[in-house]
């Protein structure tokens, strides 16, 4: 294992998309947000394809709701699909999420509650995407501001039984991680070792901001503000345990800063990921 194996890369956003492409040669991957091309016309598919001739990239989603009361939404699958088939990425994922119930959307990824029933509510819809596509999505554990009422499971519990009965890899995003363990008051070492190091294959990094009064505060995951440190620390854990390249992406919804800025992100990532493969390495030789 070299660190050459593993990708880096940025989510494709129209405000980056200069930097991205003029930088191309420090970029392994370009990450696009599926939903945002659901409703595209001719002209912007094309230009995805183009971009998708350029690089590799991951096709993620935002509003299937795969830990939903409902089945998840045909139409919306439909429309993953048909991306999928166009561009054929590297991998497409989603979240572990609830966004809708009743007939109502909730306009948020909510984190359901953590039951077997949510389980098995998952799995179907987990086969019912990799039917529609083709391929069984990735999926992502998502930041909570709020504990989810009835669980009779933790977190790494849910998601490891979401992952062992499904034909689905993990992308296991480390500021969510990171922002769970502080606002809720578990040790994120742990939730790693818990989880099944084979399945996880790709990694988001990205940094938040805390809200609240002092004494209540809880950590948010904004994709505002640079990775911080202790992300990279959780980057060197995941990368020291998992036995197969991986995929990282670095996210940044706004308050953009110079492209050069997010490329020292990812080479920060690229020095974690490294420092756990060598960790790695030397356990196996010791």
């Amino acid at each position: 294992m070299t660190a050459t194996d593993d990708r880096f890369g940025i989510g494709w956003r129209p405000e980056l998309a200069l930097g991205i492409l003029a930088n191309l040669d420090r970029i392994d991957v370009v990450e696009v947000v599926a939903d945002d091309f659901f409703g595209a016309t001719k002209s912007e598919r094309g230009s995805l394809a183009t971009l998708a001739a350029q690089v590799p990239i991951t096709l993620h989603g935002v509003s299937l709701g795969m830990a939903s009361a409902n089945s998840v939404d045909r139409v919306r699958l439909d429309k993953m699909s048909r991306l999928v088939n166009e561009l054929s990425p590297i991998f497409w994922s989603e979240h572990l999420a609830f966004v809708r119930g009743g007939g109502l959307e909730i306009g948020h990824l909510a984190a359901p509650p953590r039951t077997a029933d949510t389980v098995y509510g998952t799995l179907a819809n987990l086969e019912r995407a990799r039917i529609a596509t083709g391929s069984a999505p990735l999926v992502e554990n998502i930041a909570t501001l709020i504990d989810p009422p009835a669980s009779d499971m933790d977190e790494a519990a849910w998601v490891s039984q979401v992952i062992g009965g499904s034909g689905s890899d993990l992308l296991l995003d480390l500021h969510n991680l990171y922002a769970n363990s502080v606002n809720f008051g578990f040790d994120a070492v742990d939730y790693i070792d818990r989880l099944p190091a084979e399945r996880i294959r790709a990694i988001h990094i990205a940094g938040g901001r805390w809200i609240g009064r002092p004494g209540e505060k809880r950590l948010l995951d904004d994709h505002l503000h640079r990775v911080p440190e202790l992300v990279y620390d959780l980057l060197d854990c995941v990368s020291a345990r998992a036995p197969h390249p991986l995929t990282v992406v670095l996210e940044r919804d706004g308050d953009y800063p110079s492209i050069d800025v997010l490329l020292s992100e990812l080479d920060r990532a690229r020095e974690a990921l490294e420092s756990g493969r060598q960790k790695r390495s030397g356990a196996a030789h010791g």
